[in-house]
């Protein structure tokens, strides 16, 4: 990513302390969906500081053109963690990872229509010709997503026996680990490659703009504006 114009190093920032006297933090995903975060940051005014855009630095929080805001750079997964503990006000994530945590102190209330994907099961090409989704009474299912696969094996009344895996899905099936798995698929061209088809959808998935209820209680003021411009922009696209 190449940078926009730089803005005010952190030591000209005007401060607009939080109630809790510290700067607003902003948690951003890192990879694919940064990409397409970065353009609409810019149109509701964020722009980070240069080191932002540099691939090699080991920074994780940036400054940016606004007095009293911060962005940090996280996992996926760790932005709601961030923002359910407080220690951002403010995140993006998918609302897969939303739907995963499923907390009460994360309040999401704008769909930004990035990262499109979808959650979806799969197995093996040979076994999904002759298998039947709906006389499934049990599965074994490998997946990052557990707590959403239990839900929805629950809801068509399927006991899941869930198999936590951080990545390298596919190899499930194919190493006798699972028969199925429950994964994001976005063209498909992973699970063809490995020989898999979905089954069945669980979710569509688009990334959102998340926030801690606490903060927006507490710090009203400085969070609704940001809600607002989020939503503007996206509204305008």
């Amino acid at each position: 990513m190449s940078p926009p114009p730089q803005p005010q190093a952190a030591s000209e920032r005007r401060a607009e302390p939080s109630a809790s006297g510290r700067p607003l933090v902003l948690a951003v995903p890192k990879g694919r969906i940064l990409k397409e975060l970065v353009p609409l940051l810019e149109q509701v005014g964020i722009v980070p500081e240069a080191t932002f855009f540099d691939a090699d630095s080991r920074q994780l929080r940036f400054a940016t053109n606004v007095a009293g805001l911060d962005v940090i750079r996280v996992r996926a997964f760790d932005v709601p963690t961030f923002v359910a503990h407080g220690a951002a006000q403010l995140g993006v994530c998918g609302n897969d990872v939303v739907m995963e945590f499923d907390d009460r102190a994360i309040y999401a209330p704008v769909d930004l229509k990035i990262g499109y994907c979808r959650l979806a099961v799969a197995e093996p090409r040979g076994h999904a010709e002759r298998d039947d989704p709906g006389s499934w009474r049990h599965v074994r299912v490998a997946t990052k997503f557990p707590a959403i696969a239990k839900r929805h094996f629950r809801a068509r009344g399927v006991t899941a026996e869930c198999i936590k895996l951080n990545g390298a899905m596919e190899l499930a099936p194919n190493l006798g680990l699972s028969r199925h798995i429950l994964d994001l698929v976005s063209t498909g061209s992973t699970l063809r490659a490995n020989d898999l088809v979905e089954v069945e959808q669980v979710a569509e998935v688009t990334s959102r703009l998340i926030v801690n209820r606490g903060a927006l209680t507490r710090d009203r003021p400085l969070i609704e504006p940001w809600i607002a411009r989020f939503r503007e922009a996206v509204d305008a696209a």
